[in-house]
């Protein structure tokens, strides 16, 4: 019996699901670290705040669009509890300043800004409009995101150094991608198709990046203290790419 378009695309959003569940849980050990030092260090909470922010935009889409919505509303609301653990953390971990641009973060990008768009399109759209200004808004959103990948490889460039762009991650990062484009390309979604292309081409430039300086002369930064600087935002900003992976298609790993 011939598989229908809808469940290739079952197929592929469950394959999605997967993949982006295993993306969400990929900051673990750095809150292992931040819970055993007690400190958050050099870590940034932006990725998480933009993680938490992107799963809220694609429940609301998910449940505004309702039709072949289960799998967005899944991985979205894991999404949303996990990024909630890694901010609570990180809050209590933080020292005062970071604790409270974090805590102005949230204010401003997860309580006003999701809920100035939710009033404004329940109550000035309906139906079809509705869902297409929350489809706009959240591919602007995500194709805003993809651009991290774009710091990484630069530094990989100028540093000749492979050691913060692992290439594990950048592949899994392509399949997940791919597997969320064909979800929405079967289905006819190109709110959830359109960034995904984005991620994909940003995933093989990273490997072939990859494969071009995995055994090159890393260029040293003079200044140990820069050295450290870029870890650990560079760091930050993969994990904002991994969380637009997963997040377009729960749109994150």
């Amino acid at each position: 019996m011939a598989m229908t378009r809808e469940t290739w695309a079952f197929v592929f959003g469950l394959i999605g699901n997967v993949i982006s569940f295993a993306v969400f849980l990929s900051p673990i050990p750095t809150f292992y670290q931040i819970y055993k030092k007690k400190t958050s260090e050099g870590f940034q909470s932006l990725p998480y705040v933009v993680a938490l922010f992107s799963a809220m935009l694609w429940i609301y889409y998910a449940l505004v669009k309702k039709d072949a919505a289960l799998l967005l509303i899944t991985i979205n609301t894991f999404g949303i509890v996990v990024e909630t653990v890694y901010l609570a953390i990180f809050l209590f971990y933080a020292p005062k300043k970071a604790r409270f641009s974090t805590i102005k973060l949230l204010l401003l990008l997860n309580v006003f800004g999701f809920g100035a768009m939710l009033l404004a399109t329940m109550y000035l759209s309906k139906g079809a409009k509705r869902l297409a200004i929350i489809g706009w808004i959240c591919l602007v959103f995500n194709i805003s995101v993809f651009a991290a990948p774009l710091f990484i490889m630069r530094k990989v460039i100028k540093t000749r150094s492979v050691e913060y762009m692992p290439f594990t991650l950048s592949f899994f990062l392509t399949v997940n991608a791919v597997m969320w484009f064909f979800y929405g390309l079967l289905l006819k979604d190109y709110y959830i198709a359109l960034p995904n292309t984005l991620g994909f081409l940003f995933g093989i430039i990273q490997m072939v990046l990859y494969l071009m300086y995995r055994n090159a002369t890393p260029v040293p930064l003079q200044d140990p203290v820069k050295a450290q600087e870029l870890n650990a935002h560079t760091i930050d900003v993969l994990k904002i790419d991994v969380h637009a992976n997963a997040g377009s298609a729960l749109p994150k790993l």
